[in-house]
Order: structure tokens, then sequence, then C-alpha cells
């Protein structure tokens, strides 16, 4: 896999997503990987490289599914911040869609979730990491 610190600098959006995330992700010291679309991979039982981990995780359980769309998301609408998560058949894969996203008003569970999933399979191709949330054990 591309090592991730040779991706492109990130951009304003980027910061945007990390910020994001940061407020999704609930609980300390959670390790977690930002790819290049939204998607990210919280890392639970991280070994050596979280960055590489995520990667092989989103290369095996990002692909979209053949079977019918709906099976392969699940959408969690926010209750903190504007915005929904969309979940897939893995529980550590996960995308953002907001409200400045083009889903227009009121969006349908379907139009979130297929931006969401979308966005996953994009993620799932190109392996491109713009940021990693690395928490290291402390010493008891």
């Amino acid at each position: 896999m591309k090592n991730w610190r040779e991706t492109k600098e990130m951009g304003y959006e980027d910061h945007q997503l990390i910020d994001i995330w940061r407020k999704i992700i609930v609980g300390d010291n959670k390790n977690w990987v930002l790819f290049r679309h939204g998607t990210c991979v919280v890392i639970t039982r991280p070994v050596k490289d979280v960055a590489d981990q995520a990667g092989l995780i989103l290369a095996e359980w990002g692909p979209v599914g053949n079977s019918n769309p709906v099976a392969d998301y699940r959408t969690v609408k926010l209750t903190r911040d504007p915005g929904w998560v969309v979940a897939c058949r893995h529980p550590d894969i996960l995308s953002y869609v907001g409200p400045l996203d083009p889903v227009g008003e009121n969006p349908s569970e379907e139009t979130i979730g297929l931006l969401g999933r979308g966005r996953r399979y994009a993620d799932a191709a190109e392996l491109q990491i713009i940021h990693v949330e690395e928490h290291l054990p402390t010493e008891a």
C-alpha cells in the first residue's frame, strides 16, 4: 500500500473532514485513518502500523458488493452535529455525508446511503490516506 505520508498536501476541505471525524468518534485514544473521499476506518485492535492496517481492512471490506445496494449500507443521523454516518458490512468502516453535500433538502436515506457508499467504493479503490489519528497505549 502507498505510504500515507506520500499523499498530496491537505487542502481546506481535508482539515474540515478531520475536525468532523474528531467530533464523531466518541472516546479518547481511538485510532482511526481518514481516506481521500471521507471514509474513516477505526482501528479497534491496533497492530504495528495503523495506516497499513486500515488500508488492508478497507481494501477487503470497502468494495461495493454485488447484492442489493441497500443491503450494502446503513445510515445513522448524527444527533450532536449535522449530517449522517454511512456504515457498511464492516463495523469500523464509516463514511460521512454532511448537509453541504449534494443531497438536497430533506434527503432520503437512500440518497444519503448511496453517496456514502460511493465514497467508500472510491476510497477502497484508491486507498489514498489523508490523515492518521494514532494514540499510543499508555503504560500502566
